[in-house]
């Protein structure tokens, strides 16, 4: 498991371009038949994905989690950016299609990833944080998530951003879940920034075509830095730091949250003239 150590902002400020890479991107998630997992341990996130041609156990090294059973304290974020995918959760079974989300709640039975076609397999990006109490397993579709409409086509900012595990939605102890689409013509996303030093947040981009970059805003306010991200590949965006970006073709990307509360409002708004 690849271990991804908390940083303070005046550490970050003093890396090159390959230690920023180093120490918040994450280029190759998705392996077959296999969970790649990230731990991030702003807020102690668990990051991976995963392209099942097999029936695949959800699971972690234990002398890292902490016990032998990945959710026995932990609570999971399965989105499926590929074909049909079915999760069993114990003796239930839940069938995700493309941009379709699980939530995951704690237990102590075994979780099995799967494809339903392996000529079209599904790839799950999964994002598990500690829990403290159990919430029910729940499917939400790209359908039932709930969507909002933000900025406009004059300030190149407009897309479409669809909530799947917060209050409201499918419940959950910490974890806040969802993805957002970049309309064509636009190019900005969280533009204006935020920070919210309550909370950790990672960005998975995808939906890039393979000849586009997004470049990935971070850092304090006032010394930002970048990062150029490719097609499926994340970023872990501490809570110090801006989580913006912009990209030279359309572009979508799951975000995910935890942290001390589930507001999806609370956030510190930074003005753009003072950024630098």
């Amino acid at each position: 498991m690849d271990i991804r150590y908390s940083i303070a902002p005046q550490n970050a400020e003093q890396m090159n371009t390959e230690a920023l890479r180093a120490q918040f991107l994450l280029e190759d998630l998705f392996a077959d038949d296999l969970v790649r997992w990230v731990y991030a341990q702003d807020d102690r996130a668990l990051l991976g994905g995963c392209v099942p041609y097999t029936e695949v156990r959800l699971e972690a090294d234990s002398s890292v989690i902490g016990g032998p059973n990945l959710l026995e304290r932990r609570e999971v974020g399965v989105f499926n950016l590929g074909g049909e995918a079915e999760i069993a959760v114990g003796t239930e079974r839940y069938q995700l299609g493309p941009l379709d989300a699980l939530y995951v709640g704690r237990t102590t039975e075994p979780v099995i990833l799967a494809s339903k076609d392996t000529e079209r397999p599904a790839r799950l990006y999964l994002v598990s944080t500690p829990a403290h109490r159990e919430y029910p397993t729940t499917a939400v579709t790209q359908r039932d998530a709930e969507a909002v409409e933000l900025g406009s086509q004059e300030a190149a900012n407009r897309r479409t951003l669809r909530k799947y595990i917060f209050p409201g939605g499918a419940a959950s102890c910490q974890l806040v879940m969802g993805f957002t689409r970049v309309h064509e013509g636009s190019v900005w996303n969280t533009m204006p920034c935020h920070t919210h030093l309550r909370r950790m947040e990672a960005y998975l981009y995808f939906d890039l075509a393979a000849d586009a970059v997004a470049f990935h805003l971070m850092g304090r306010p006032t010394n930002t830095r970048h990062l150029v991200v490719r097609n499926e590949q994340a970023v872990i965006s501490p809570p110090w730091s801006i989580h913006s970006g912009a990209a030279t073709a359309s572009y979508s990307f799951v975000w995910a949250m935890a942290g001390e509360n589930q507001e999806f409002t609370d956030m510190d708004a930074v003005p753009v003239e003072t950024l630098a």
